[in-house]
C-alpha cells in the first residue's frame, strides 16, 4: 500500500487559513474562514494534512501546530470515510505528536487519541491502546501521568468499547490488575488516574473489575484518606457508583461507609464534598436500599441541611445584592428555549404521576422542562437541580437529597430537621437564614405533596407526612410572607420560591380565615416580588407567583384588578429575561381563571401592553415565540372580547405558518442550508388553535379572505417531517372541529387520511404527542358528522382498526389508551351499529383506560358512546361486566342523560336475569357493591 504524502500547494492553502484564523478581532474574516474550513472537509484526506502539520511541521509555531491539533478532534469522524492509507497516516502521526516535546503539543494529541480510539473502537487500533498501557510504566513520569489522562478520558466516555476482545484476548483483564496496582503509586495524579479509570467500569457491569471487586474495594478503603484532594474526590465518586450498581457489596461494611461519607461530605475542599453528598442522594434514589438509610437519618439530614449555607465562592458568581432592574441583560444570560407544541391530555383522579401543570422557571429563573404525563415515580435530581440554578454545586446537591429524603421518609424527615431548622431560620445570620428557608422549600415535595406513592417496596412508610408539617405552616407561611421584607435579595429570592413550594397549601379553600391569613397575604407578597429592584428577585417572584395561579385557579378571579396592573406594571420595569418569564406568568393567570378575564376592564388593562410588545417584535424575533404562547392562552380566555384585536393576530399568524412552511421546502431542497427553526410554526399554530377556541365561528372572515386557504397550509403541516409541528397541526384540527366545525368539513376527506397514517399503537417517543392529538382530533370530527353520518361512515372502519390496537398495546403510553378510549366511546356513540360488534374486544381495557379520568364534557361523551355499544350489543359487555359498574360508580356527577344511561342499562341487567344479576354483584368489591345499590338501586 502507498504511503500518504502531503500535496505543497493543498499543504499551504490549510496553513494559510490557520494562521488567518488568529485575526478574532473581525468578524468577516472569522466568517470567511469558518466557511473556508468548513470546505476543507469535503477533500478525502484533510485529516491527514492536520495530524501532518500537528505532528511533523516543527518550523511552525506550536499555537499554529495546536489549532490544526484541535480542528483535527473537532473533524475525527471524518476518519471513517478516509481511504486507508490516509487511516494509516493519521494514526501513526496523532502518536507521534503525542511524544513531541512541546506540551501544547502533546495535549493536542491526546485529544486526538481520545477522539479517534473512540471512533475506530480499540478493536480497531490495539496498537494506540497497547502503546498506552505501555507508558504507564514509562521512566518518566510526565509520559506515564499523560497517557493515563488519555486513558481516564477514554474510560470516562466510552468504557464499553473497551471491554471487548481483540485478537483472542481482552484488554481489561490486563489493565484492571494494572490499575489497582497504581492505585499506591506514589504520584497523586496517577493515583487519582486509576481510582477514576477502575470507576468508570463499576457501572457497565465490566466482568473484568467485577473478577478483582473485593480488592478494588479494599483499594478504595485504603485511598480513602489519601492526602490529596483528588484521589480522595474519586474514591467518593467510586464509591457512589457501587452503591447504584453493586450495593450488595458495600452493605457489609456500610456502617464505615456512612461514617465516612458523612466525614467526606464535610471536607474543605468542595468537590470532594460534593461527590460524597451524591453518594446520599444516590442512596435516598434506591427504593430498595431505604430500609438501610432510615437509620442514618438522624446523622445525614443536619449534615446535608449545613451543607446549603452559599459558600464565598458562591456570592461572588452571585452578586446578589444590586437593585440592578434597569440593568439590561446580556444575551449570554438568556438560556435557548425549546417549544414542543399543544398536548391534548386528561385530568386524573387521585394522580399517581405527579403534580398537574408543568414547571416553569425554577429559584433562580430557569426553564424547566415539561415532563410526559405518564406514570414515572422516580425520583430525578435532575428536575430538582434544574430548579435551583444553573451550574451544580454542593449545595444545590444537599437540596436535591434533601428533597427525595423527604419524599422518601416525610415526617421522619421532618421530626429529625425540626430543631435545627428553626435554628436556622431564626438566625440573626441572613446566610443561616437563607440555607435554612431553602431547606424548607426543598423538603415541600415530600411534606406536602405526600399523595404520591413511591412506598410500595418500602416497609418503614410513613403516613403522617402532611400532619407532621401541617401545624407548622400557620408558623412558616407568615414567616416566609414576613422574609418577603428582607433587605438581601438572595433571601428575598429564595423565599419567593419556598412559598412557590407550598401555594397549593395557601390555595387550599380551607376557610375565609385560611383565605385572608394564607393566601390573600402569599398574593399581595409575591406581587411585590414580581415588582422589585433586584433582577434575581423578580425572577423568582414572577415564576412562584406563576406555580400560585396554576394552584389558585378560579380563586384568583376576585384580584384579577390588581393582578392585572402589576404584571402590566411589569412590563415597563423587566429586561429581556424576566420577560419572557412574565410571558409565561400572563399566559398562566388566563388558563386559571379563564372567562373571568372577559371583563371589558380587564381586557383594556392586559391587551395594550401585550399588542405594543406585538407591535415592536419581527416575524424572525425569537421574543416572539414566546409571546405567541402567551396569546394563545388570552385569546382562549377572553374569548368572544377578542374579536376586536384577532385580524392582524390571524394575519401574522398565517403569514409565519406560510413562511415557515416555504423556508422548509427549500431547506429540504437543498439541505446544506442551516434548518429552519420549527418553534415559530409551532407556536403560531398553537395561537391559531387559541383564536379558534376563543372565537368560533366569528374567525371565518378572516380564514376565508387569506391566501393560500389556511386548511391547505394545515394539510401540509400535518405531514411535516417534525413531530411538534404535526403535533400542533392535529391540535388545531381538533380545535377547529370543535368550534367552526363548517369550515372543516371540506377538508375532512385529505385530513382523514393523515390522521389514521399518525395513530401507532407503539409511537417512537417523541411522536406519542402528535399520535395522542391525532387520536383525539378523530372524535371530536365524528362527533361534529352527526349519527350515523354517511359521509363519515367509510371512515369508522379504518379508524377502529387503529384506535382498538392502541388501546389493547400493553406498552402505549397512558395518555394514549385514553384518547384511543375516548374517541372509540364517540364514533361508537355516532355509529354504534358498526361499533358495537366488536365491544368484546375492547370493553375491559375501555373501562380501565378511563375510569380515573376526572368527570368533564369529553368523557361524557365517550361514555354515553360505550352505553350506546352496550345497549346495541349487551352479550358484549358480558366478560367486562365488572369494569364496566366500577368505571359507573367512579363517576362524581354524571350528566342527567348519562345518569339515565347507567340507570336504564343496570336495571336491565338485572330484569333479564335477577338471580345471575345478583351472583355476579356479590363477587364485586363490597365499594362497588354499595355504589351500585345506594346510587342505582341495583
Amino acid at each position: 500500500m502507498t504511503s500518504w504524502a502531503p500535496q505543497q500547494a493543498a499543504l499551504q492553502e490549510i496553513l494559510q487559513t490557520i494562521h488567518e484564523s488568529t485575526d478574532t478581532r473581525n468578524a468577516a474574516v472569522q466568517r470567511t474562514i469558518t466557511h473556508k474550513l468548513n470546505n476543507f472537509t469535503r477533500a478525502p484526506d484533510y485529516v491527514a494534512y492536520l495530524a501532518y502539520i500537528l505532528s511533523s511541521l516543527s518550523q511552525e509555531e506550536d499555537r499554529i501546530r495546536t489549532i490544526a491539533g484541535y480542528l483535527l478532534k473537532n473533524n475525527a469522524r471524518l476518519i471513517l470515510r478516509a481511504a486507508p492509507e490516509v487511516l494509516t497516516f493519521v494514526k501513526s502521526a496523532v502518536l507521534v505528536a503525542f511524544n513531541d516535546q512541546s506540551i501544547m503539543i502533546r495535549n493536542a494529541a491526546a485529544q486526538d487519541i481520545v477522539a479517534f480510539l473512540g471512533i475506530l473502537e480499540p478493536k480497531n487500533w490495539p496498537e494506540c491502546l497497547q502503546q498506552l498501557v505501555h507508558m504507564l510504566d514509562a521512566p518518566n513520569v510526565d509520559q506515564q501521568e499523560a497517557a493515563f489522562n488519555v486513558l481516564e478520558r477514554a474510560c470516562e466516555d466510552y468504557p464499553r468499547k473497551l471491554d471487548v476482545e481483540i485478537n483472542g484476548t481482552w484488554p481489561l483483564e490486563y489493565m484492571i490488575p494494572k490499575f489497582i496496582v497504581l492505585s499506591e503509586h506514589p504520584s497523586s495524579k496517577m493515583r487519582a488516574h486509576a481510582i477514576a479509570c477502575l470507576s468508570y467500569f463499576v457501572p457497565i457491569g465490566c466482568q473484568s473489575l467485577f473478577a478483582h471487586i473485593d480488592t478494588f474495594i479494599a483499594c478504595l478503603f485504603k485511598r480513602a484518606s489519601d492526602e490529596d484532594p483528588v484521589v480522595r474526590k474519586h474514591v467518593c465518586q467510586a464509591l457512589v457508583l457501587l452503591l447504584a450498581s453493586r450495593p450488595e457489596k458495600l452493605m457489609p461494611e456500610m456502617a464505615n461507609v456512612a461514617e465516612y461519607m458523612l466525614y467526606s461530605t464535610k471536607d474543605k475542599h468542595e468537590n470532594v464534598a460534593l461527590e460524597a453528598c451524591e453518594f446520599w442522594l444516590t442512596f435516598a434514589e434506591d427504593p430498595d436500599l431505604a430500609p438501610y438509610l432510615h437509620p442514618l437519618l438522624g446523622k445525614v439530614a443536619p449534615v446535608l441541611l449545613d451543607c446549603m449555607v452559599y459558600s464565598e465562592d458562591d456570592l461572588l458568581w452571585l452578586q446578589g445584592d444590586d437593585e440592578d432592574a434597569a440593568v439590561p441583560d446580556k444575551e449570554t444570560d438568556i438560556k435557548p428555549r425549546y417549544y414542543g407544541g399543544k398536548s391534548h391530555g386528561f385530568e386524573r383522579e387521585a394522580a399517581n404521576g405527579g403534580e398537574d401543570g408543568a414547571k416553569r422557571v425554577g429559584a433562580y429563573g430557569e426553564e424547566l422542562d415539561e415532563g410526559e404525563d405518564d406514570d414515572y415515580d422516580d425520583f430525578d435530581d435532575e428536575d430538582f437541580a434544574d430548579d435551583m440554578s444553573t451550574e451544580w454545586n454542593l449545595r444545590k446537591c444537599a437540596a436535591a437529597a434533601l428533597d427525595v429524603l423527604a419524599v422518601r421518609f416525610g415526617a421522619d424527615l421532618l421530626n429529625v430537621l425540626l430543631e435545627p431548622l428553626k435554628t436556622k431560620l431564626w438566625s440573626d445570620d441572613w446566610l443561616q437564614r437563607e440555607s435554612g428557608i431553602l431547606a424548607l422549600g426543598a423538603m415541600a415535595e415530600g411534606l406536602i405533596h405526600s399523595r404520591v406513592n413511591h412506598w410500595e417496596r418500602y416497609s418503614y412508610r410513613t403516613t403522617g407526612c402532611i400532619d407532621a408539617i401541617e401545624p407548622h405552616l400557620p408558623t412558616l407561611v407568615p414567616y416566609l410572607i414576613n422574609t418577603l421584607n428582607d433587605p438581601k435579595p438572595l433571601v428575598r429570592s429564595i423565599t419567593c420560591w419556598t412559598l412557590g413550594r407550598y401555594a397549593s397549601w395557601c390555595t387550599q379553600p380551607i376557610s375565609e380565615d385560611h383565605k385572608n391569613n394564607f393566601f390573600v397575604p402569599t398574593l399581595e407578597g409575591l406581587l411585590r416580588m414580581v415588582l422589585d429592584n433586584n433582577k434575581r428577585v423578580q425572577e423568582a417572584g414572577c415564576s412562584a407567583f406563576a406555580t400560585l395561579e396554576e394552584d389558585a385557579g378560579p380563586e384568583l378571579a376576585p384580584y384579577l384588578e390588581p393582578v392585572l396592573r402589576n404584571l402590566v406594571f411589569a412590563f415597563e420595569k423587566y429586561q429581556h429575561k424576566n420577560m419572557l418569564i412574565l410571558y409565561d406568568a400572563v399566559g398562566t393567570l388566563a388558563d386559571a381563571v379563564g372567562s373571568a378575564l372577559q371583563n371589558p376592564m380587564y381586557v383594556e388593562i392586559l391587551m395594550p401592553p401585550l399588542l405594543k410588545r406585538w407591535s415592536k417584535l419581527k416575524d424572525d424575533d425569537e421574543d416572539l415565540i414566546p409571546l405567541l404562547e402567551c396569546l394563545a392562552s388570552v385569546t382562549i380566555a377572553i374569548g368572544p372580547a377578542f374579536l376586536p384585536y384577532a385580524g392582524p393576530i390571524y394575519d401574522r399568524c398565517h403569514t409565519i405558518v406560510h413562511t415557515s412552511l416555504l423556508q422548509y421546502q427549500a431547506y429540504q431542497q437543498n439541505p446544506e442550508m442551516d434548518e429552519p427553526d420549527r418553534s415559530f410554526l409551532v407556536v403560531a399554530l398553537d395561537l391559531l388553535s387559541g383564536l379558534t377556541q376563543g372565537l368560533g365561528m366569528a374567525l371565518e372572515p378572516h380564514i376565508t379572505r387569506t391566501q393560500p386557504s389556511l386548511l391547505q397550509l394545515l394539510t401540509v403541516c400535518l405531514n411535516h417531517p417534525h413531530a411538534a409541528v404535526r403535533q400542533s397541526g392535529y391540535a388545531l384540527v381538533g380545535d377547529m372541529a370543535m368550534n367552526c366545525f363548517p369550515l372543516i368539513r371540506p377538508h375532512v376527506s385529505s385530513i382523514m387520511n393523515e390522521l389514521i397514517a399518525q395513530l401507532d399503537p407503539e409511537p417512537k417517543v417523541e411522536f406519542i404527542s402528535a399520535c395522542n392529538n391525532a387520536a383525539w382530533a378523530v372524535g371530536e370530527i365524528a362527533l361534529r358528522y352527526g349519527r350515523d353520518d354517511p359521509d363519515f361512515q367509510q371512515w369508522v372502519h379504518p379508524l377502529i382498526s387503529r384506535l382498538i390496537p392502541i388501546l389493547l398495546h400493553p406498552k402505549a403510553p397512558r395518555s394514549l389508551h385514553e384518547n384511543a378510549a375516548v374517541s372509540i366511546g364517540r364514533i361508537g356513540l355516532m355509529h354504534p351499529s358498526l361499533v358495537a360488534p366488536l365491544l368484546p374486544e375492547f370493553a375491559q381495557a375501555w373501562c380501565q383506560a378511563l375510569y380515573e379520568i376526572r368527570d368533564n364534557e369529553e368523557k361524557d361523551s365517550a361514555f354515553r358512546g360505550l352505553c350506546t355499544l352496550v345497549q346495541t350489543n349487551p352479550a358484549g359487555i358480558t366478560k367486562s361486566l365488572l369494569w364496566f359498574c366500577n368505571a359507573i360508580v367512579r363517576w362524581n356527577q354524571p350528566s342527567p342523560e348519562l345518569n339515565n344511561m347507567f340507570q336504564q342499562l343496570l336495571n336491565g341487567f338485572k330484569q333479564h336475569d335477577a338471580v345471575g344479576w345478583a351472583a355476579q354483584v356479590a363477587t364485586f368489591p363490597p365499594v362497588i357493591q354499595e355504589r351500585l345499590a345506594t346510587r342505582y338501586g341495583v
